[in-house]
């Protein structure tokens, strides 16, 4: 998203502020006295020996989601606490907000409106005045006959040839958001278009993209809401001037660039025609933008039929999310969960571990979705926490991880709470391998739970030294999703599960989950750096640290720029 400088920004009242301080709270004061006294104690191997049916009934089901939560360091009382800080910290009057349009994001005095972009049509939000919904439909039918004249091939580019390779430029959410979507849909989407994705400004990323790609069937996407982000437009000139180098004309940009932006002018004087440009709004944070234009490549990937199916299944999670209650609410049960584990046990990370190689890049895409989001010191009313808030989101591809870093996950001596995602039917199926790959995941979960005795180490025949080393101590919690099958519509509610487990987190926290000041200073730092590094005459006036790294950069590299060759 692009914020406002400080200067322009009406502070709003703090009306979705928590009037009480979180630890002040009497459900919370409970949760530390449940955790000190039992809690901090419990052993899952316990836990499921005195309740047979705790697999059951510590499980949550709707919109094609099972959650099995009962490898979790919780019971029903444990639950029952969470519920009712989630009440008393406001979380249902923080939804209908959301959902209204209210200006929640209350730093920027902006709506957070990512829910209307999947709403289905005819349906009205009106805000300020106007109805939203119209506006994101109009936008999504023009996205629609852009992909579908791309896909059909009637779309040609400046030689008379169609397009068969998109580069997708942008950063952020607008790159990890298509990136996700494209790896995780791929089975969905057209075989003779490839996908490009394009964020590091690093020259060799570029150069290592379009190496192989025909210029006269390359389309590029410019994903940059103002057109003036530096390192999307500093990668998109430079692939509009490879693209000219290999044509010849500077006529060619019309039909080889699309933008998905709402400054005309600028991405106009570009090259950019008017009529391939794709607008969004301000109520739409990058990390929650994969479904409005940002969506392009996506779209023309797998076809504008297969990208309302997504858009349904987002919709789909939302509609859950916005009225279940919270016992058995996806989204608040996996959040409330990570508050637990976070404040009360102080695990500074999460695992996300999906067994699908399709959904490989999610874990990137949670990290921003819920760091960016989270990842705050303040709270909505301008006070400094005293409470742990956005914990460290990583993982991979499940298969993948066990000969990696499950190591750590199994005798390491940090806790870190694991999200299991699996599938019960395989998109491709080859011999009994989908069987093979869930086996794993199942078992991953039991290992860590349940662990290996020293007394069963033994009983296999260790020898004594060895007994310490192959001991597993277990009590490691994870959640367990299984999704009947990967599709647009069900990988839409998984990752509308993860944004509203965020907004749940926010929420008990008291922190603005939708901007993002933390990422404005450095930017702001490397711009300035960024001319010191091109002209060497420029004074140096950073810390000793950063000015000796410059002078040895420009020590370097002292032909790389020709205000250096000058001096």
């Amino acid at each position: 998203m692009t914020t406002l400088p400080a200067s322009d920004i009406q502070l709003p009242l703090f009306i979705y502020t928590q009037r009480e301080p979180l630890t002040e709270k009497s459900a919370w004061v409970a949760l530390d006295e449940h955790y000190r006294d039992r809690a901090r104690h419990f052993q899952l191997e316990r836990l499921f020996a005195i309740d047979a049916k705790r697999g059951e009934s510590m499980a949550a089901e709707d919109v094609g989601i099972y959650l099995d939560y009962s490898k979790n360091l919780a019971t029903a009382e444990t639950m029952a606490l969470l519920m009712q800080l989630a009440r008393q910290c406001g979380l249902q009057e923080r939804i209908d907000a959301m959902f209204r349009g209210d200006k929640i994001n209350n730093t920027e005095g902006r709506p957070v409106l990512h829910t209307a972009l999947r709403k289905p049509a005819g349906t009205r939000l009106v805000v300020d005045g106007e109805n939203v919904v119209a506006q994101v439909q109009e936008v999504l039918g023009r996205m629609e006959d852009f992909a579908d004249r791309v896909r059909s091939g009637q779309w040609l580019g400046h030689t008379g040839r169609p397009i068969r390779h998109v580069v997708n430029i942008g950063i952020g959410g607008s790159d990890l958001g298509p990136m996700m979507a494209h790896e995780a849909l791929r089975h969905y989407g057209k075989r003779d278009i490839s996908m490009h994705f394009l964020s590091d400004v690093d020259g060799a990323a570029l150069l290592e993209t379009v190496r192989t790609l025909p210029a006269e069937q390359t389309l590029f996407i410019v994903c940059s809401k103002t057109f003036t982000t530096l390192e999307t437009i500093t990668n998109a000139h430079a692939a509009r001037d490879w693209l000219i180098a290999q044509l010849g004309d500077a006529k060619a940009v019309s039909r080889h660039f699309a933008g998905v932006t709402t400054n005309i002018k600028q991405a106009a004087q570009f090259g950019i025609d008017p009529d391939n440009m794709f607008g969004f709004w301000d109520w739409v944070g990058g990390r929650y933008s994969m479904t409005s234009a940002i969506g392009l490549s996506t779209m023309i990937a797998i076809g504008p039929e297969n990208f309302r199916e997504l858009l349904r299944g987002f919709h789909a999670m939302d509609e859950h999310f916005r009225t279940a209650p919270p016992e058995k609410n996806l989204p608040v049960i996996l959040g409330m969960l990570t508050v637990w584990y976070s404040n009360f046990f102080g695990a500074a990370s999460r695992a996300v571990l999906p067994y699908s190689q399709y959904l490989k890049r999610l874990p990137a895409y949670l990290q921003q979705l819920t760091m960016e989001s989270n990842g705050k010191h303040i709270t909505v009313n301008g006070e400094t926490v005293n409470y742990q808030t956005s914990p460290v989101y990583w993982g991979d591809n499940g298969i993948n991880g066990q000969h990696s870093f499950y190591q750590m996950l199994h005798q390491g001596t940090q806790l870190v709470p694991c999200d299991f995602i699996g599938f019960c039917k395989p998109l491709e199926q080859s011999g009994d391998q989908h069987e093979l790959l869930m086996a794993n995941m199942f078992a991953q979960t039991e290992a860590l739970a349940f662990g290996k005795s020293a007394t069963q180490v033994r009983g296999e025949g260790t020898p004594e030294e060895l007994v310490p080393h192959r001991v597993f101590d277990g009590n490691r919690p994870s959640n367990s999703m299984l999704i009947d099958k990967l599709t647009p519509y069900s990988l839409g509610t998984l990752v509308a599960l993860y944004e509203h487990s965020v907004f749940t987190q926010g929420v008990i926290w008291n922190i603005d989950s939708f901007d993002q000041w933390g990422v404005e200073l450095g930017k702001v730092l490397a711009k300035r750096t960024a001319s010191q590094l091109l002209d060497h005459r420029q004074p140096l006036h950073h810390d000793s640290s950063t000015n000796a790294l410059i002078r040895r950069f420009r020590n370097c590299n002292r032909s790389g720029s020709l205000q250096a060759r000058v001096a």
